[in-house]
C-alpha cells in the first residue's frame, strides 16, 4: 500500500481483513493510475457534477460516507446482533471503494472537473466495479459499488448496499434537493 493511498484514505485501516485491505488500496491505486486526476485533486474537486457551484470536495464527501456507514453498522450489529447480520470488513471496503469509477468518469477542463466522454458511456458504478474486478475484489464488495447509486434501485441490496446506498444518498440529497426554509 504507497503512502498516498494511506494519506488519501486512513480509514483504509480500518479492514481487518489484510488481503482485503490491500485489494481495496490496490485499487485505488490501479484508478489513479489510469485517471487525469491525481490524489490532490480529489481533495479539491466537488464530490458530484450534478449541484452548480458546490464547495464540498469529492474526499470530504467520500470520507463522511465512510464514517456515516461505519457507525450504522456499528450500531446495527448493536441493537440487532445476529438478527440483522453486518460484515463490517465487506461495508468499510463498499464504502471506500463505491465512488472509485469517478476517477474514470470525471476530467479536468480549464481546471474543473467536468464528465469526460468515457463518463457519457459508463457512470462509476460499472468503471469502478470494472477496477475493482481486476485487483480481486470480492462479488460482495462489487455488488456495494454496483448498487450504491440509482443503478442499484433494479435490484435488491445486501444490508452492507443498502447502509453505503443511504449513507451515500443522506449526504448527496440534502445538497440537490432540500427545502429550504
Amino acid at each position: 500500500m504507497t503512502k498516498e493511498i494511506i494519506e488519501l484514505w486512513p480509514e483504509i485501516e480500518w479492514i481487518t481483513d489484510i488481503d482485503l485491505k490491500e485489494k481495496v488500496a490496490h485499487t485505488w491505486e490501479l484508478a489513479l493510475e489510469k485517471s487525469v486526476l491525481t490524489a490532490s485533486d480529489l481533495n479539491t474537486i466537488p464530490f458530484t457534477l450534478l449541484v452548480p457551484d458546490l464547495k464540498v470536495s469529492f474526499m470530504a464527501h467520500k470520507r463522511s460516507v465512510v464514517h456515516i456507514a461505519r457507525d450504522a453498522g456499528n450500531k446495527i450489529i448493536e441493537f440487532y446482533g445476529n438478527d440483522l447480520p453486518v460484515n463490517m470488513n465487506t461495508l468499510l471496503a463498499g464504502a471506500i471503494l463505491a465512488d472509485v469509477g469517478k476517477l474514470l468518469e470525471y476530467e479536468l477542463k480549464d481546471g474543473k472537473a467536468v464528465q469526460g466522454n468515457y463518463g457519457k458511456y459508463l457512470r462509476h458504478p460499472f468503471s469502478g466495479v470494472s477496477l475493482a474486478e481486476e485487483c480481486g475484489i470480492p462479488p460482495e464488495v462489487c455488488h456495494i459499488i454496483a448498487a450504491h447509486a440509482g443503478e442499484g434501485d433494479m435490484i435488491k441490496r445486501t444490508t452492507e448496499a443498502y447502509i453505503v446506498h443511504h449513507a451515500d444518498f443522506m449526504t448527496f440529497l440534502p445538497f440537490k434537493d432540500r427545502l429550504k426554509i
